[in-house]
């Protein structure tokens, strides 16, 4: 399943993704940087399409077997 995974050190911290996100996966941390709610993002990629700093991606989760 794929993830958004956001460049804490890029970030602009602006709220464009968390505005986007159609599932409010993400919310911006205390002016600083935006936080993806993994059990909420269905990995649509809305959030990377408009985020102005290039500063998220999405990745397929990778699962670890036992």
């Amino acid at each position: 399943m794929r993830k958004a995974n956001v460049n804490k050190k890029r970030c602009v911290a602006c709220g464009e993704c968390a505005y986007t996100c159609p599932k409010t996966a993400i919310t911006v941390k205390n002016g600083c940087f935006a936080i993806v709610d993994a059990a909420l993002c269905v990995g649509c990629g809305l959030c990377a399409k408009a985020c102005p700093a290039d500063c998220i991606d999405i990745m397929e989760e990778v699962h670890h077997e036992k």
